[in-house]
């Protein structure tokens, strides 16, 4: 189902969340003989086992944003793992770097879905987390990782994209995906073409695939990072409105489908 937003929205401002004990710290994994470094985050408050969200970077890495995208959710009381998708917790802040990593990872569908794979299995064995109630969300280049852990059919309960590519996927990978697809995008978004977007939908809806397509008017790429205009790309931008909107979306999604 597809729907136009409004840009502007009244929403509950995160800024208003109750402050949590929050535990953050780097754990190590590998997938293929590549050491991976991700970041764990959980309130430390409770000791009952809580719904697990696996948190995907933008093609920059696992940078500072991805990593306070997790605290977040761990503020929110899930625990948050924010995958390594390059191996060693390599960052970039240099466009040319970034897709080239992104590329590399991407054209070996193998290591593209099981590094994600690999990072699902490390939240997955956390002592605090319910192995029957996971979620993913990815930005970007992470929303597009998050599809195809999906298209694997990986147990997760729902998957939120933000701003991300929408790969190319066969009928059969997309009856594969068990949870609740939201796919979060800016209508301006010129990055992401019509034709992808379209027969991306057209094989959700082929396959019966439960999904909903959310597009924010006037809203352009990286519309949930508030430095998005650092790297002075065009078509890159922040919107307040889009990036409180989305995430109270999340919120709602995870509430129906990890009960929590």
């Amino acid at each position: 189902m597809v729907r136009n937003v409004l840009a502007m929205v009244s929403v509950v401002s995160l800024a208003g969340l109750a402050p949590a004990a929050v535990v953050t710290k780097s754990v190590e994994y590998e997938f293929d003989g590549v050491k991976l470094k991700g970041f764990l985050a959980y309130d430390d408050a409770s000791k009952d086992k809580r719904p697990g969200v696996l948190v995907v970077h933008e093609w920059w890495g696992l940078d500072e944003y991805a990593k306070n995208r997790a605290k977040q959710l761990a503020e929110l009381g899930y625990v948050a793992f924010a995958a390594d998708m390059y191996g060693d917790g390599q960052t970039t802040d240099h466009p040319d770097n970034a897709r080239k990593m992104a590329t590399t990872v991407r054209q070996n569908i193998a290591i593209w879905r099981g590094r994600a794979e690999a990072a699902l299995q490390k939240l997955k064995s956390q002592p605090n987390v319910d192995p029957d109630k996971l979620a993913a969300i990815g930005y970007c280049f992470g929303g597009s990782t998050c599809i195809q852990l999906a298209a694997t059919g990986a147990d997760l309960k729902a998957v939120v994209t933000f701003h991300a590519a929408l790969p190319k996927l066969t009928e059969a990978e997309a009856k594969a995906i068990k949870g609740r697809l939201l796919i979060l995008h800016g209508a301006d978004d010129f990055f992401i073409k019509p034709e992808d977007i379209k027969s991306f939908c057209e094989t959700l809806d082929a396959a019966k695939t439960p999904y909903e397509f959310v597009s924010y008017k006037d809203t352009v790429h990286s519309f949930t990072v508030p430095n998005a205009d650092k790297h002075n790309i065009k078509g890159m931008a922040y919107n307040k409105a889009a990036d409180e909107d989305s995430w109270k979306r999340m919120r709602e999604l995870f509430k129906q489908t990890l009960g929590h």
